[in-house]
């Protein structure tokens, strides 16, 4: 218990200096190491099973902020600078001004932007289906969907929230978390993620898409929140009608490349922007007549937008990481699922027990998968020791963990957005909390509901 104690203690430190206005990322790597450190100092593993250690523990504490850097920079932190990147140039070229212009007409008659807000985030939802990666899609529709939501009047917090929060619910039948989960249940994975998670699922997107018209409504008017909304008529728009094709050029890709629209052509996400600024710089190209000095030099909005997310949100990922793999190391986690082994408590207490601590686990790592993957091991024994069905322990459990992640100051999606709408991630929690915490009541009823307790 000492080792969730530290872990409770610097988590809470973390998070007060972040409030005090501290810089996000130096307070999160400072956390983490901190709890490396105490972690070498107690005689614990530094680092994870797939980063080679140092030979002591101190340098094993910075070896990790080394692989983070090629890990979070290299991989998803690229994904993040191509997009942001694309976004900038997107904006530079006029293209999102026209995407305004366009899309504004035939929804002006719909005066409340929370309408608007609420059928942005059923559209963002069904992306999930395409793209897998949370913090992937909430980037995506960061430089895609977030410039219109706000220029069609919803409030900038309310529309990085939109764009945080489709993941948050699990739509995908073939995710790993899906195919995993289904493995424990002793399901067959049409029958587990169709037919038993998928009901659960849409029940939980419509009442999610209640509760954020009410709470952002009431949030924005309480906090006096600016709307942007801004009247098409003074939109300046440089570029021609067809350009508004040019920012869901990845949206497009991501459905087009997917190995199964092409059979045996399979792109992923990177190779997809890359080829979305390319092909927009072709037309750019055209457009201007064949001005390839004037083209060279409006690419370097793209590489400055690229360097711009290194250094606000690539680098929170790292900090992120960092303080993520402090808590698992130091024990905090294992502490956690101690917990759950030894509670002998009734089959809708224990789930409802799984279900709490994959929660806090998730808000506390940042992380949707790691949480669901430590406490799913435990479902089946736990379920065979009481005579209950595997899948009513875990359907909550695999859900929730991706809840938590929504609600986690520390989570690659909160961040990544957060960085990129220029604003905190504990705005961006405030705003996703509501929908979080009825989404997951509804998981939970719907799980009681739909699915069968007794083996």
């Amino acid at each position: 218990m000492l080792e969730l104690l530290i872990g409770l203690v610097v988590t809470v430190g973390v998070g007060y200096f972040i409030v005090k206005g501290y810089k996000a990322a130096g307070i999160l790597l400072v956390g983490g190491v901190l709890l490396l450190l105490i972690t070498g100092m107690l005689g614990g593993k530094v680092l994870p099973d797939s980063v080679a250690s140092t030979g002591n523990w101190v340098t094993d504490s910075l070896e990790y902020i080394k692989f983070m850097l090629k890990n979070r920079g290299g991989g998803l932190g690229m994904q993040i600078m191509l997009l942001c990147g694309f976004a900038a140039y997107m904006t530079h070229i006029g293209a999102n001004n026209v995407v305004v212009k366009q899309f504004s007409k035939p929804l002006s008659g719909i005066k409340s932007p929370y309408i608007l807000l609420v059928a942005a985030y059923i559209v963002a939802c069904l992306m999930s289906l395409a793209v897998s990666s949370a913090t992937g899609l909430g980037v995506l529709l960061m430089a895609t969907l977030f410039p219109m939501m706000v220029a069609m009047g919803i409030s900038r917090p309310a529309a990085v929230a939109v764009c945080a929060s489709p993941a948050a619910i699990i739509l995908s039948p073939t995710s790993g978390d899906v195919v995993l989960a289904a493995e424990k249940s002793g399901m067959t994975l049409d029958l587990f993620a169709v037919q038993t998670v998928l009901p659960v699922s849409i029940c939980a997107i419509i009442t999610m898409s209640v509760a954020a018209f009410f709470w952002n409504k009431y949030l924005d008017k309480k906090d006096n929140t600016p709307m942007e909304r801004i009247d098409i008529s003074e939109i300046e728009v440089n570029a021609p009608a067809y350009y508004c094709i040019l920012p869901f050029l990845p949206i497009i890709g991501v459905f087009v490349f997917n190995g199964r629209t092409i059979p045996g052509l399979s792109l992923d996400i990177y190779t997809i922007v890359v080829m979305s600024i390319v092909l927009a710089a072709l037309v750019d190209y055209v457009r201007k007549r064949f001005d390839g000095r004037k083209t060279l030099e409006d690419l370097e909005s793209c590489y400055e937008g690229m360097a711009d997310a290194f250094k606000g949100v690539v680098m929170l990922l790292v900090a992120a990481g960092v303080f993520a793999q402090g808590l698992m190391a130091i024990g905090a986690i294992d502490n956690l699922i101690g917990l759950a082994e030894a509670a002998g408590a009734g089959g809708v207490a224990l789930m409802l027990l799984l279900t709490g601590l994959t929660v806090a686990a998730a808000i506390a790592t940042g992380s949707g998968n790691a949480p669901f993957y430590a406490f799913v091991e435990l479902a089946p024994t736990l379920a065979a020791k009481m005579g209950l069905s595997p899948a009513f322990l875990i359907i909550p459990m695999l859900q929730a963990s991706n809840l938590g992640r929504t609600i986690s100051p520390v989570s690659g999606v909160i961040v990544a957005t957060s960085g990129m709408g220029h604003i905190s991630p504990f705005d961006v929690v405030k705003r996703t909390s509501v929908p979080v915490l009825v989404g997951l009541v509804t998981v939970i009823i719907g799980t009681m509901v739909l699915v069968p307790m007794a083996a």
